[in-house]
């Protein structure tokens, strides 16, 4: 088996990064495998959709990014479960974000800790920023796949596509080998009641097509989300049997086959 390192990269905010994050590592974790979340977002959302208190900033992905950090990841495991833990944001990862610029090897800082200090997980997700950054520079370096979250708007859609050559170009210019492929784009917050939210669904795997990337199956837009994010939970342990439970299950079975895959 191999780790995979799986950044959720968007260039806007809520477009369902960190929905994706905390119900994608929850599956996998049904599927006999670990996850850790290490959130690279200042907003620090991921606390509230895990249920987890806010950390003092040197329990955090900024003491991890620090240039004396030496290996004691801060983790925290979450839903009562071992095989799921979470290196929390901070908002303080603005300022770090600055000081990587002046770094030497700034861009590399987050691949460098996860190959000095490996972390013992199956897949580790990077729950990103929504603004293409330092950070998310560290998250693609550190990647072995990437995965978009794209809203079904004219603004998200167009911007997923330069998001793919932002990607590529970057990758590029820090010599990436081999260059993280992008596993394909995840349609999120589907609302079938909306017309503008059909339209462009129809006209997204012409988009995909042209990317040469994958299309995975819609992930629907529901009030039970924020109702299970609200009480700190995903939606698999809030309600169980809610159909959009298995709107995760394609991505996840791709996971679970890289995964399995021989190093």
């Amino acid at each position: 088996m191999k780790q995979i390192v799986l950044s959720l990269i968007a260039n806007a905010g809520g477009v369902g990064k960190t929905t994706l994050s905390v119900h994608l590592a929850y599956e996998i974790v049904r599927r006999g495998f670990s996850v850790a979340i290490l959130d690279l977002d200042p907003q620090r959302s991921l606390d509230v959709f895990c249920g987890i208190p806010p950390a003092e900033v040197s329990n955090t992905i900024v003491k991890a990014l620090s240039k004396d950090f030496k290996g004691d990841w801060k983790l925290i495991s979450v839903w009562e479960e071992s095989k799921i833990q979470v290196c929390q944001g901070h908002p303080l990862m603005a300022e770090m974000a600055n000081e990587l610029v002046i770094r030497k090897r700034g861009e590399y800082t987050l691949s460098d800790r996860l190959k000095n200090y490996p972390l013992p997980h199956n897949l580790v997700i990077l729950d990103c920023p929504a603004t293409l950054g330092m950070l998310n520079v560290n998250a693609l370096a550190a990647s072995t796949h990437i995965l978009v979250p794209v809203q079904l708007e004219m603004k998200a859609i167009s911007g997923s596509a330069e998001l793919v050559e932002w990607c590529i170009s970057t990758s590029d210019e820090l010599q990436l080998s081999p260059r993280p492929p992008i596993l394909g784009f995840v349609p999120s917050m589907y609302d079938d009641t909306v017309a503008m939210h059909r339209q462009y669904l129809e006209q997204l795997p012409e988009i995909t097509e042209h990317l040469q990337l994958k299309l995975y199956p819609k992930v629907r837009s529901s009030n039970e989300f924020k109702n299970a994010s609200a009480h700190g939970l995903p939606l698999q342990k809030y309600r169980p049997k809610h159909p959009a439970c298995k709107d995760f299950k394609q991505i996840t079975d791709d996971l679970v086959a890289l995964i399995k895959e021989k190093k």
